[in-house]
């Protein structure tokens, strides 16, 4: 018998083992410090499990020290309003450079590649000075706006409908609609996997995104998940680790559901866009 492929396939799982619990450590830690009293979460003893459950206290304080509720309905609006601008902008712009040919395609395709090699913290104050000039600053259209252009969507969506055969898109010519009509009645039903793992990077992107609503927004009433969690700790002084973990928690909870329920979808996606160059 063979040892050697049973041993790789032995070490690969020791390093998938080992890797899944470096990520999920810090995870499985705000669960438990959510739970815990303060006199447990800084006692020298490891316990994941308090010892006297204190979830609801800490989750009560959660909802009513800050307006947690309010932080989620921001984020539900910032994510959904730039994804849905993404899309906008996205699939014409991808359905053009995959299926038409016109001078300087190439070229165009050239700059979308540029702009994935450029950090979203690049072109912030531009973006800053921008919003300033228009009077957007502290908005929702300041949250929003400045991402409605991915570079990202439009290489994955175009990778995409790279794999679409060009007969049929010849054939739904022959019958007389236009190229607006192919990309809403054919391709767009085609692309729901890609653009449902289109989505989900965009939403746990900006949903995540702490850097840009520090800058744009000054009051707490816009502000994101991650800007609220700051305001939270504030309010606490950084002392009452548990309402602000069960805070984070709650935060959390959205996106990690988002991903388990759309998991297939997404692998599926993202394995078709990459099938073609």
């Amino acid at each position: 018998m063979n040892r050697r492929p049973l041993l790789g396939q032995l070490l690969r799982h020791v390093v998938l083992w080992l890797g899944l619990v470096i990520v999920l450590a810090p995870f499985v830690w705000m669960v438990s410090t959510s739970l815990k009293p303060p006199n447990e979460i800084f006692s020298t003893q490891l316990s994941l499990l308090p010892h006297k459950w204190f979830a609801a206290e800490n989750y009560h304080k959660a909802f009513t020290k800050v307006p947690l509720l309010r932080y989620l309905l921001n984020g539900v609006i910032v994510t959904a309003g730039i994804f849905a601008l993404q899309l906008a902008v996205a699939l014409p712009c991808a359905y053009a450079l995959a299926k038409l040919r016109f001078r300087g395609r190439d070229v165009l395709f050239a700059l979308v590649l540029i702009g994935l090699m450029i950090p979203a913290q690049a072109p912030a104050i531009p973006r800053y000075v921008m919003l300033y000039q228009l009077g957007l600053l502290d908005s929702y259209a300041a949250l929003i706006l400045p991402f409605a252009f991915s570079a990202f969507g439009i290489f994955l969506m175009r990778q995409f409908f790279k794999t679409v055969p060009d007969d049929l898109m010849n054939a739904a010519r022959i019958d007389g609609l236009g190229e607006f009509e192919i990309l809403c009645r054919i391709m767009l039903p085609l692309a729901m996997p890609a653009m449902l793992a289109f989505g989900v990077i965009s939403i746990v992107t900006h949903w995540n995104d702490f850097f840009w609503p520090l800058i744009v927004i000054q009051t707490g009433d816009l502000a994101t998940p991650p800007l609220g969690t700051l305001f939270f700790r504030n309010e606490e002084a950084g002392s009452d680790f548990g309402p602000l973990m069960a805070g984070t928690v709650v935060i959390t909870a959205p996106l990690v559901l988002l991903f388990l329920a759309a998991q297939r979808r997404f692998i599926e996606g993202v394995t078709l866009s990459g099938m073609k160059g």
